[in-house]
């Protein structure tokens, strides 16, 4: 059973083939056949408009199994990630950073070498050298600074407040900053202390003040939240059921190692219909509704690819000249219909969000696998089954 949500407009009065969302539908259907993905959400604009909100499936909720609603709540992973980059930039539109500072003018942990080179632009671009994450180089036995935060956390006594990002250090670097694209989620969560010590506030604090409740992304959120949200996330796993629901009394409770560490990377959740807000936003170079979150000059330099000539070999990839923004990433190739110009995320999970200006389309759908599973044909094929409808 599809469940539809509310459109703007029928697909047509975009300038867009209403038949394709059926074909897109059909393809989530054969996926739930197959047992591939349980649900699916989606959500989809053009020209600032809605033109399809819908959902099919099952999706798994804290009193059990039900359907996947248009509504549902999910967790985004490393699209958190556009969200960071967002605050950064907001930062620098202030006064209070530049993307070309060293982190380690910001947080003493970077001021000696080897990682004094780093700079804020080699974070949000994944080319800082630090650690990638596990798996992006599955032939190497590479150090995890999660694992060393993990070993030093043994001494951490309760109440006191946890330097994490001495002992995260400790692995080292695997390559010289600007040398190599590799997939980086810790400096993400490095870009929160940054964005913590800079503004005086949690970054999750930051993010939810300055972009979220701006916004109006009343779906959209950090950990902990209020019951009637988590009571519509979708659960993936039994353990992320037991975390939220300790984190839902967290503001009565000592915070433990993990929770002093900033969610920057991968920790929001959130709906369809809030991320192509967000995504329209920056399709209105930074205002949405006449609510101003970025300037224009921001955006563009969010969304044009920075990196020239930088190799990428993540996930057995052998990529020259690897294309990447500020917090978004610029996949191009042969499999990919959208405009050149597109920027986009995935979160592992799975998601995605693409966003395409030429077109002024944007689409956001979440096709949950099960863990340790992922299929192409829920990401790269449903772009390209959307863009099919122009």
């Amino acid at each position: 059973m599809i469940i539809k949500g509310t459109a703007d407009c029928i697909p047509e009065e975009a300038g867009y083939d209403s038949g394709r969302i059926a074909v897109l539908n059909g393809h989530f259907l054969r996926m739930i056949e197959k047992k591939e993905i349980e649900g699916a959400a989606y959500c989809i604009s053009r020209r600032g408009k809605i033109i399809a909100c819908n959902s099919m499936g099952t999706a798994h909720y804290f009193d059990g199994p039900g359907d996947m609603r248009p509504d549902t709540v999910h967790g985004i992973a490393s699209i958190s990630k556009t969200f960071t980059a967002a605050a950064v930039m907001k930062l620098a539109e202030d006064g209070l950073l530049r993307l070309d500072m060293r982190v380690g003018d910001i947080l003493p942990q970077f001021a000696a070498a080897p990682f004094d080179q780093i700079t804020l632009f080699h974070l949000l671009t994944h080319t800082s050298g630090l650690q990638p994450d596990g798996g992006c180089f599955p032939e190497e036995d590479s150090p995890s600074p999660w694992a060393y935060i993990e070993e030093a956390a043994k001494n951490w006594k309760a109440g006191e407040k946890f330097d994490w990002l001495t002992p995260a250090l400790s692995c080292g670097m695997r390559r010289e900053p600007g040398k190599e694209w590799q997939y980086c989620s810790f400096g993400f969560a490095v870009l929160g202390a940054v964005i913590g010590k800079v503004s005086g506030m949690k970054a999750e604090d930051y993010i939810d003040e300055n972009i979220l409740k701006p916004l109006g992304l009343q779906d959209t959120f950090f950990l902990p939240a209020k019951a009637d949200k988590i009571k519509r996330i979708n659960l993936l796993a039994e353990e992320e059921k037991e975390e939220i629901e300790r984190s839902a009394d967290s503001s009565s409770q000592i915070p433990t190692v993990w929770e002093q560490i900033p969610q920057t990377g991968g920790g929001l959740f959130s709906t369809p219909c809030d991320l192509i807000r967000f995504a329209n936003m920056m399709l209105g170079m930074g205002t949405w509704n006449g609510v101003r979150i970025l300037g224009r000059k921001t955006v563009e330099k969010m969304t044009a690819s920075s990196l020239f000539q930088v190799p990428d070999y993540c996930w057995g990839a052998n990529e020259p000249d690897r294309k990447y923004a500020i917090g978004f990433d610029r996949r191009e190739g042969p499999g990919f219909h959208y405009s050149k110009g597109t920027y986009m995320h995935e979160g592992s999970g799975s998601c995605s969000l693409v966003i395409d200006p030429q077109e002024q389309l944007a689409a956001a759908w979440f096709v949950p696998f099960r863990p340790g599973e992922w299929y192409a044909e829920g990401l790269w094929n449903v772009s390209n089954i959307i863009w099919s409808g122009l």
